[in-house]
């Protein structure tokens, strides 16, 4: 069993950063393909970005490109949201996810079987 913690949410203002950790449980962190996805209210959950297990590469969602970037430290069994340029449209609860199964990245959260519980981020305008 993976447990995911998120942390690092918070209200800020538009223009402004923020940065989003996931400390997960296990002794295998570094196979893990992670991820973050987002929800706002009355809104499906939508991939936000990810990283690879096999070679660090990272991806992300059109809408937050340039503006976020994702990390991990597989010593420390963390991940990383740096969320720079924030938008009032970035507003949503923020989600840390785990696919301990495969050896590619997906983007699609049915292929994650681990989540956090959320983190909520608020960007006033």
């Amino acid at each position: 069993q993976v447990q995911l913690v998120e942390s690092g949410g918070g209200l800020v203002q538009a223009g402004g950063s923020l940065r989003l950790s996931c400390v997960a449980s296990g002794r295998t962190f570094s196979n893990y393909q992670m991820a973050w996805f987002r929800q706002a209210p009355g809104k499906e959950r939508q991939f936000v970005a990810g990283i690879s297990s096999r070679d660090g590469n990272s991806y992300y969602a059109d809408s937050v490109k340039d503006r976020f970037t994702i990390s991990r430290d597989n010593a420390k069994n963390t991940q990383y949201l740096q969320m720079n340029s924030l938008k009032p449209e970035d507003t949503a609860v923020y989600y840390c996810a785990a696919d301990s199964n495969r050896l590619y990245f997906y983007k699609y959260a049915t292929a994650y079987n681990y989540w956090g519980q959320g983190t909520q981020v608020t960007v006033s305008s």
